[in-house]
């Protein structure tokens, strides 16, 4: 126990600075795995992710060092900290020359150079290191703590520290005045500031040695603590600013990922070693080595801020990030968290479905939709071989306009799907239909009692209305992938824009082939005309323009004759054939191009309509990367 108010206050200020010190520690670490986890492909974040690391090695050398470390292992843990230090002023050189490029000042070899040379004289210094000559032996009763002696190349390190520290300086005063957006001018303010940080984080362990800093500990100790403090909040402001270079997202998307990484490491992380420290040299103090408290204050702390940061979360998404933007954001979340997918929806036919078959006592029983006056299976439940003899497509010829009306059709009894929302001009003209439920008539009984007719209505009410949400959500789905193209077009070119103002915003980047294989689909599907043929993303591009020209400025034809020189690409070679290299061809040739039936279609090349769609899925996806590579070359030339 330290006995003496001075001794007691000195000891405080020490331990609190060895608790910021590992914070800082912390921090510089998660976010330097921030910055390998997200846009570690910029060259900002690159040489800014040096620099972490060289605060890293800095201040997690210094938290390792306490009184229960022996001599040789403090010396190591002195010379590694160096380490850090002697590698510094090559990254900030580094950061500079980076940011001036960012912002449209391009180096034209001399920066490149002096980066280059920078870090070759740092490698120099740490082979003095290595070898003794940059610092002497250490010494384990110096004041105001154990230090390293000074020699005098570390005096010639001193001057080359802070002329590099300067010139980069200097680096980023060009960079700001370069900027011409307010947010790319406040951000740089952000970067400036928060680039004071490693600087004056270092200024302690080049205090090291001098008689001002043993003659006056509990001014050393206060200043470190404080500049410990500014040193925390600068790396998290520098990182803020570098978190926007390199990456596509919204801005809110940005500051929301990045507070919360901070949030889930560094402040839990640092809490939770501050207090295990305090209750730890609690225990120490009142004369107890180790308290059982320590692992329960960890668990606790652990558990209780993760516990809230999730509960918080959504709040403070809500009133930091979201601004004037916060209704339209709320509403899409709540789409996210309540959407129905595929698999929902299957989910649901399938209870619907046994239902109906426990009530009819049914061998057999499915839900079909109607996609592009197509009739597929969507759910199939119990002996399927009485499904896969009977063609849907029969079973559409049979209807009599009577939307409450079912028929027979073969062993099954039929049931119309229609939408609950009929056309608002005629209000006697039928919804649109959805699908249909079939279900295997028992015993070959050609009646229903009235009350299984009326539940199996009331089943098919179910069946309808969850055919129409999927309905309505595959329109929804088909806008979001329209839309994606450009949202990230637009996304990446505010990226590039955000701080070099010489950006080409003109420049169109190539689409997914993705993209291009539901364009394909959708300018297939209408290929003698329709409005997803003439409203079709693919006239936009490049091949189909200039195919355009030579069409008299016809554009429909430019995009037919780009689908047909598509699909002859995936043509083999020799005569037509109906064997199974030919398979994708003839599928496109017949369904799209001559217009046939799914049903004559499937029965021409011998395989089941599932099959058919299977394939069919394969072969869009060639003719979409055959335009792809026409479209590569169109531009190439």
């Amino acid at each position: 126990m330290i006995n003496g108010w001075p001794e007691t206050f000195l000891a405080g200020l020490q331990m609190i600075n060895q608790i910021l010190t590992a914070g800082i520690a912390i921090t510089a670490f998660s976010l330097f795995l921030y910055s390998l986890s997200f846009n570690l492909r910029d060259r900002v974040a690159r040489s800014f992710a040096l620099i972490l690391l060289c605060v890293v090695l800095v201040f997690t050398a210094e938290a390792l060092q306490d009184n229960t470390v022996s001599i040789p292992a403090l010396d190591l843990l002195m010379r590694l900290q160096w380490f850090g230090l002697v590698f510094l002023p090559a990254a900030y050189l580094h950061l500079s020359d980076a940011l001036l490029v960012t912002a449209g000042r391009p180096s034209r070899g001399r920066r490149r150079i002096a980066v280059r040379g920078v870090y070759m004289v740092s490698a120099f210094f740490l082979c003095l290191l290595a070898f003794g000559f940059l610092l002497g032996p250490i010494v384990p009763d110096g004041r105001p703590a154990p230090y390293l002696q000074r020699t005098v190349w570390t005096e010639i390190f001193t001057i080359f520290y802070v002329t590099a520290m300067v010139w980069a300086g200097v680096n980023f005063y060009r960079a700001y005045n370069l900027m011409l957006t307010r947010s790319g001018r406040r951000r740089m303010i952000y970067l400036m500031a928060g680039a004071t940080a490693p600087a004056l984080g270092s200024y302690p362990y080049l205090l090291f040695g001098y008689s001002l800093a043993a003659e006056h500990e509990f001014l050393f100790w206060g200043g470190a603590t404080v500049i410990n403090l500014l040193v925390g909040s600068l790396v998290v402001m520098m990182a803020y600013a570098v978190a926007f270079f390199g990456v596509s997202w919204p801005d809110r998307v940005i500051k929301s990922r990045l507070f919360k990484w901070i949030m889930r490491g560094p402040v839990t992380a640092s809490a939770t070693l501050a207090l295990m420290t305090v209750v730890r040299r609690g225990g120490e103090w009142l004369g107890t080595p180790y308290s059982a408290f320590v692992p329960f204050t960890v668990v606790a702390s652990v558990l209780l801020i993760e516990h809230a940061i999730t509960f918080a979360a959504p709040l403070w998404e809500r009133w930091l990030f979201y601004g004037r933007d916060r209704n339209e954001l709320e509403l899409l979340q709540n789409v996210e968290e309540r959407l129905l997918t595929q698999s929902d929806l299957q989910q649901f036919l399938e209870s619907v479905l046994a239902a109906v078959r426990d009530h009819l006592q049914s061998p057999s029983a499915f839900v079909a939709a109607l996609d592009d006056e197509n009739l597929l299976p969507v759910v199939v439940a119990g002996n399927r071989a009485l499904l896969e003899q009977e063609s849907l497509t029969e079973a559409l010829e049979m209807l009599n306009g009577d939307d409450r009306h079912e028929f027979q059709w073969g062993a099954f009894w039929v049931l119309p799907l229609y939408s609950r929302r009929r056309p608002e001009m005629d209000r006697d003209e039928l919804p649109p239909l959805l699908g249909l439920l079939g279900v295997a008539r028992n015993d070959n009984k050609n009646k229903m009692e009235s009350d299984q007719r009326e539940a199996l209505w009331l089943l098919a009410d179910r069946a309808a209305l969850a055919l129409e949400d999927r309905q309505l959500q595959q329109r929804v789905f088909r806008s979001l992938a329209d839309l994606q193209p450009q949202v990230e077009m637009i996304q990446r070119m505010r990226a590039a824009s955000r701080y070099d103002t010489n950006a080409n915003l003109l420049h169109a980047p190539l689409p997914q082939e993705t993209d291009l294989a539901n364009w394909v689909r959708d300018a297939l599907t209408h290929y003698w005309g329709g409005p997803k043929f003439t409203n079709n993303p693919l006239t936009k591009l490049q091949v189909v323009r200039d195919l355009a020209e030579r069409e008299d400025g016809n554009v429909s034809n430019a995009l037919r004759s780009l689908l047909r020189r598509a699909v002859d690409e995936i043509r083999p070679r020799g005569d037509r054939k109906f064997t199974t290299e030919w398979i994708l061809y003839n599928i496109l040739e017949m369904k799209f191009i001559e217009g046939r039936k799914v049903r004559d279609v499937a029965s021409r090349l011998a395989m089941s309509e599932a099959d058919l769609y299977r394939k069919q899925r394969v072969a869009i996806e060639a003719v979409a990367k055959a335009i792809l590579a026409m479209e590569v070359d169109q531009l190439g030339k």
